[in-house]
């Protein structure tokens, strides 16, 4: 389930990836499957050649973007996702989701 985003935001996030810009967009996810875990950021963007070149610019095996209709994304969490958001200055979100046990926060 995801919590801790609006609908707002989720709308901004789904213009964003639509019009071909790389978007971001975290939120708590809590799932039994990946235990400790509390947040998961959602990296999306329509040109899925492009969403494809960011992955493997951060080390992401492309394989793994979800094709969903019109928002395909690519899922990340732990300290990879702390990582990203770092490099990617996502500082809010990474602030408000991303705790010292998913990975090291920002400064």
């Amino acid at each position: 389930m995801a919590f801790g985003v609006t609908r707002e935001q989720l709308n901004e996030w789904k213009r964003q990836v639509a019009s071909g810009r790389i978007a971001f967009l975290t939120h708590y996810w809590i799932h039994p499957r990946i235990p400790g875990i509390r947040s998961v950021t959602k990296v999306g963007c329509a040109d899925v050649e492009r969403l494809r070149r960011w992955a493997v610019s951060h080390g992401l095996p492309p394989q793994y973007i979800h094709h969903r209709e019109s928002y395909p994304h690519y899922d990340i969490f732990g300290e990879k996702q702390a990582e990203i958001l770092r490099k990617e200055g996502q500082w809010e979100q990474l602030r408000k989701f991303v705790s010292n046990d998913d990975g090291p926060a920002a400064d």
